[in-house]
């Protein structure tokens, strides 16, 4: 039986290792996207971020919001403060920063030259870019190819959602609009 499973990984290895690089979650509930009651006061239209609680607001009027559960930068990594969206892309292209490159070569210098948009992406199927004073801050809220990462702190800094929660995000805010981080 051991020979038979060697012999399949070797005869077909694109197709095994595909099949066990997929994991099956489900996602917690509460990140689920859903219409709750603003616990923040700030204009319609304004993204907050609340990293602790791993959720992302977006606020309605009349004192609602649509929240999203989000995965986000480890201790010492993360974004604060406040931002505007300064550009939006579809099937965005990727390249690790030059700060993460030197933290961790073994991992990510082989993607100097950065990674093209589409499935296997990092960025997922759509990013928002934050900026401030007119200059990329190089932070992002983002889709993921590792949706069993939210609700946890496991990125570089940026804001990562699951990429039917983050397309949703991207059709309800144009650029311009204002991003706290609290």
């Amino acid at each position: 039986m051991l020979v038979l499973g060697m012999f399949v990984l070797l005869a077909v290895p694109g197709q095994a290792l595909a099949h066990t690089a997929r994991r099956k979650f489900v996602l917690e509930e509460r990140f689920l996207p859903q219409n709750v009651r603003s616990p923040y006061d700030y204009p319609a239209g304004t993204i907050v971020v609340v990293p602790r609680e791993k959720y992302l607001y977006l606020v309605g009027g009349a004192g609602s919001a649509r929240r999203y559960g989000i995965g986000v930068g480890k201790a010492g990594l993360a974004f604060t403060g406040s931002a505007v969206i300064g550009r939006k892309a579809k099937w965005p292209s990727w390249r690790p920063t030059d700060n993460m490159i030197r933290r961790d070569p073994g991992k990510y210098a082989r993607y100097a030259g950065g990674v093209p948009g589409g499935p296997n992406n990092p960025l997922g199927s759509r990013a928002l870019y934050l900026y401030r004073n007119g200059r990329d801050t190089l932070y992002r809220i983002h889709g993921t190819t590792e949706p069993w990462t939210i609700g946890k702190a496991v990125s570089n800094g940026c804001i990562r959602m699951v990429n039917e929660h983050v397309e949703d995000l991207y059709e309800r805010v144009p650029v311009g609009a204002q991003v706290v981080v609290v």
